[in-house]
């Protein structure tokens, strides 16, 4: 796997400036993206700064996929190769690094992203280039581009049924919300759309209140005890929609157990909440809390046995920096993503765009979570299932809820 950090594109960047001749000139990774015999696929995840720990998975379960279509034939009958990177949770250097991988380095296809602002930086990117964009999380909708495959939910297969969930009585029939957030676009997003659902079910304003931190922000202990005032005033239960990102999630559950406050006191529903945000925390003082998501670690099914075998396999014989034991969503949905493109390639005959893109309608594919993702011509979107996850004592997610089916992605929110 080559690796695309922030040197080697500073280091290239000035080469070619520099008119350096090409293909003797050039660092390795420019000169074997040439060779006949490989198609070369792009992946922007962090293993540098706050997304660091979540992102950084994401470039290795690229590479397993790829190994296992490899293994398969190939497609096209080249052989796969994923080009990594460490746009070290800078957003701009995403686009930076994304526009060199197609235009220099010729991958078929990126795969990246995690926050929304970097997607946002990316988009134009790959709109001017005719490039595609896997994007593996879940996030606020309202965008629709020919150049994305959105491979995970937005919030009307996601965030509303588990906000639904946490108001019915079997949930704990919540009346107030409490929201804290990263100060970006996915969380105001967000939480612009679930104020506008609440309203459309007759909840005043006066049931909500919200508040926004810097990325990377660790210090919690007064909006910890804003969020026990607020939740100690009458009015019903309270629940803290939590849509911090990165290393700010450890760092609150952290704080709300050494407040003592348990989930059966003010749950908390984190949004970006996945299984590696819970390594090295004390899960007995968290246990209860949920999450959502299209893939729950303990998702029961074939598919997931054999993802999280071959995950643990690849770990050890790739000597892999994470855990063989934790599984997350966007690693999952990363791993469809490689496999869907494939699967558009091969039958499309071509990697050109225009042809991949053409070859979506009616793909299928069986996922981990036990579903069966598809895609249709209507747009770009991929339907999934919709899990809600409750924290249990061994640092990860019981399965509390999940949806007969794939709902249908809805992108455009009525609730913005």
């Amino acid at each position: 796997m080559s690796i695309f950090t922030r040197r080697t594109f500073l280091q290239t960047s000035g080469a070619v400036a520099a008119g350096a001749a090409l293909p003797l000139g050039a660092p390795a990774f420019i000169r074997s993206a040439n060779a006949a015999d490989t198609v070369k696929l792009g992946c922007l995840f962090s293993s540098s700064g706050t997304m660091a720990n979540l992102e950084g998975r994401l470039n290795y379960v690229a590479k397993m996929a790829a190994a296992e279509i490899n293994a398969a034939g190939g497609v096209n009958g080249k052989t796969v190769e994923v080009v990594a990177s460490d746009p070290a949770s800078d957003w701009p250097l995403y686009a930076q690094v994304g526009r060199q991988m197609l235009t220099e380095t010729k991958v078929a296809a990126l795969f990246g992203c995690w926050t929304s602002v970097s997607r946002k930086t990316v988009l134009p990117v790959v709109e001017q280039n005719d490039g595609l964009l896997f994007y593996p999380l879940h996030f606020e909708g309202d965008e629709n581009s020919k150049n994305v495959v959105y491979v995970n939910s937005p919030p009307a297969s996601s965030v509303l049924p588990a906000v639904d969930y946490l108001m019915s009585p079997d949930g704990v029939e919540a009346k107030r919300f409490f929201m804290i957030g990263s100060d970006y676009v996915w969380p105001r997003t967000i939480n612009k759309q679930l104020k506008g659902y609440w309203k459309s079910k007759g909840i005043e304003e006066s049931a909500w209140k919200e508040e926004y931190v810097p990325f990377s922000f660790s210090n919690f202990q007064t909006l910890v005890n804003q969020v026990r005032a607020f939740a100690d005033a009458p009015g019903g239960k309270c629940v803290v929609v939590l849509t911090v990102v990165g290393s700010s999630i450890p760092d609150f559950l952290r704080e709300f157990a050494n407040q003592g406050i348990t989930a059966t006191d003010v749950p908390i529903l984190g949004l970006d909440m996945v299984e590696a945000d819970l390594e090295g925390l004390d899960t007995k003082k968290l246990v209860g809390h949920l999450n959502c998501w299209a893939y729950l670690q303990q998702a029961k099914g074939e598919a997931n046995v054999k993802f999280l075998s071959g995950w643990k396999d690849f770990v050890a014989k790739e000597k892999v920096p994470f855990s063989a034991d934790v599984a997350i969503d966007p690693m999952v949905s990363t791993y469809d993503a490689v496999h869907l493109w494939a699967m558009a390639a091969k039958k499309a005959g071509s990697f050109d765009v225009p042809e991949v893109r053409k070859a979506f309608a009616g793909l299928s594919f069986d996922c981990p979570s036990g579903y069966k993702i598809a895609m249709t011509a209507e747009n770009n979107y991929v339907s999934r299932g919709v899990f809600i996850g409750s924290v249990n004592e061994a640092q990860g997610f019981d399965v509390l809820w999940q949806s007969k089916d794939t709902p249908k992605p809805v992108p455009m929110s009525p609730f913005g």
